[in-house]
């Protein structure tokens, strides 16, 4: 029986390495049973912390295909459903395989147990084994303790595996009864119990959803978005205390452009006519967007190179007198000045030819014709219009070569008319975004050299135009919204900006920023916390051994099904249902 275990330990090790060594992603064990390697703290939130990888075992879920007519006929709705829900969620084991699983973890990992188990049997003679990654399996909270999680991790002196802290995770329906929460002291006994400590620590963890204060409920701000606060300290009193002014804070800002109530809406809707154009130069069909002008697009074009010719005012004038139009308008809110800052008072001719334009045109046709009536403004010397010194687009140009008479002939056929006016947006909507960072001293040229370059193809500058649009989408929701100090915008400014330079566009991307409790107390010192921790430390090194407890108002676990009836309430007066979930280590050393 002795060797029986010994030779599934040796196999699961084995597997393990391999998965392991080879810097796989999964592999499968047994039938029923698939072994994961992922990002600990990504996939244990609140329970594991780091980046480092870790092993996770779960069962397998069976394979169902909810259109089979053959399904349909065997099982109820009711049935159907719920085996869709287990084909699209991870399966947890039951608590018994849990602890078969974690036995041979640490057996492999214990050089003393048997001869079978050296490693020898594992690796070629004279290399000597890394230790293993941690390990945790999902259970099925079917024991009375109500354990979702089981988990193992090696701990070393030297080289050498000294020992392994097995992991316990219970969790418990939501309830809004405080009153059945642990107290600090019963938290503080349990790890006693367990590891009989000559002292001990406590330390706090809290995250507020900054959009879910009573503060906000007016905010102009929509969110899909999202903006929480994570919270540390040390020296805990009180179970559920509010964070200390003390504390550690770091934003954790995820934004999602679109939404219609955000100052940023008008460029966002410029951009995505900009996008629209890109892909219609791409795949050679273009979606176009509904014209906000009532009027045909070349009908508004005329009337426009019309006003040009017969004005008295020079064209700076005109600007002149915008600039002085916005200063008046300007409002006392926040999104008003926000709104008063994008504006321009500079747009040069082509600026404004793109706007009228992306406001009317709704065909190739519309912008050929009027991309025609344009160019032929220019060659007869009806209009001179004035451009800005670094424009860079194909109609810049041949304004230019209009000033002496000598235009190069463009032929307005198939794509050229959109290449040409998707040229005159990117100008447009880059010195938009200039305006705003540099006048508010947010970054300098050369910061922005990667998203202004033009000689990439147009496919890539739009890509680029779109991180520096998602970053000010940004820089709203922090100043506007948050009112962070300029140190603090800045900083996070320089932050996007070398991550778009070097990763893809990716609204669910989550900038994180270190910030004073103080600049954001207003926000959630009267709000509840929508997690809420405490850790019970003792030990040093690989010997620290931990006891925590969590609140949460979401189910702890994406592998089992909570079933409750009290819902979460974030923000207001009423409390909030939690969550809990009790963590616990042993530290298990092997014989020398």
């Amino acid at each position: 029986m002795g060797s029986k275990i010994i030779a599934d330990a040796v196999q699961f090790s084995k597997m393990l390495r391999s998965l392991q060594d080879d810097c796989k992603d999964s592999c499968m064990y047994e039938e029923d049973i698939q072994i994961l390697r992922v990002n600990g703290g990504k996939h244990l939130p609140n329970i594991y912390t780091g980046d480092r990888p870790v092993f996770i075992c779960e069962k397998t879920a069976p394979q169902i295909d909810p259109e089979d007519d053959k399904m349909d006929e065997t099982l109820s709705d009711d049935e159907t459903n719920h085996e869709v829900k287990i084909e699209l969620g991870p399966q947890p084991l039951t608590i018994m395989k849990a602890r078969q699983l974690l036995s041979w973890y640490t057996m492999s990992q214990n050089s003393i147990v048997s001869p079978a188990v050296s490693p020898a049997d594992l690796l070629p003679p004279a290399v000597s084994p890394a230790p293993l990654l941690p390990l945790w399996v999902r259970c099925d909270m079917a024991d009375p303790a109500g354990t979702t999680w089981l988990g193992a991790e090696t701990t070393c002196t030297g080289n050498n595996v000294s020992g392994v802290k097995l992991y316990s995770v219970t969790c418990a329906g939501s309830t809004v009864d405080k009153g059945a929460f642990i107290t600090l002291d019963q938290l503080k006994q349990e790890h006693k119990r367990r590891h009989h400590p000559s002292m001990m620590v406590a330390r706090g963890t809290a995250q507020y959803n900054l959009f879910g204060s009573p503060m906000v409920e007016k905010t102009t701000i929509e969110s899909q978005s999202s903006v929480t606060v994570d919270f540390r300290w040390s020296h805990v009193e009180t179970i559920l205390e509010t964070p200390p002014l003390s504390s550690m804070a770091t934003l954790n800002i995820t934004v999602s452009s679109g939404d219609m109530r955000s100052p940023m809406y008008p460029l966002y809707r410029e951009l995505e006519f900009l996008q629209v154009l890109a892909d219609g130069l791409r795949t050679g069909e273009t979606e176009w967007m509904e014209p906000v002008e009532t009027r045909p697009a070349l009908q508004l074009i005329r009337e426009y190179l019309d006003e040009l010719q017969n004005t008295v005012k020079t064209l700076q004038d005109q600007f002149t007198k915008e600039a002085v139009k916005v200063k008046t308008e300007m409002g006392t809110s926040e999104t008003e000045i926000f709104n008063s800052l994008m504006k321009r008072g500079d747009l040069d001719f082509i600026e404004q030819l793109w706007v009228h334009m992306r406001n009317s045109v709704t065909s190739y046709q519309d912008v050929g014709d009027c991309l025609k009536l344009v160019i032929k403004a220019l060659q007869y010397g009806d209009i001179k219009p004035w451009i800005h010194r670094d424009s860079s687009s194909s109609l810049s140009k041949l304004i230019l070569q209009s000033y002496h008479h000598q235009m190069d002939h463009v032929s307005l056929t198939g794509l050229t008319p959109v290449h040409m006016l998707l040229e005159m947006g990117l100008d447009k909507m880059r010195k938009d975004y200039i305006n705003y960072l540099i006048d508010q001293d947010l970054t300098t040229l050369n910061h922005l050299s990667y998203y202004l370059s033009t000689v990439e193809d147009l496919q890539e500058q739009v890509i680029r135009l779109r991180k520096l649009h998602h970053l000010l989408e940004i820089m709203v929701i922090c100043s506007t919204f948050l009112c962070l100090p300029y140190d603090r915008l800045f900083l996070l400014t320089q932050l996007c900006l070398q991550y778009y330079k070097t990763c893809p566009y990716d609204e669910d991307h989550e900038f994180k920023l270190q910030i004073k409790p103080a600049l954001i107390s207003h926000f959630y010192q009267k709000d509840q916390a929508v997690s809420w921790g405490v850790e019970v430390s003792s030990g040093n090194g690989p010997r620290e051994v931990k006891t925590s407890w969590l609140l949460s108002d979401k189910p702890p676990v994406e592998h089992i099904i909570f079933e409750t009836d009290e819902m979460p309430v974030t923000g207001g007066n009423e409390d909030a249902a939690y969550f809990t979930t009790m963590v616990c280590c042993s530290l298990v050393n092997f014989a020398a």
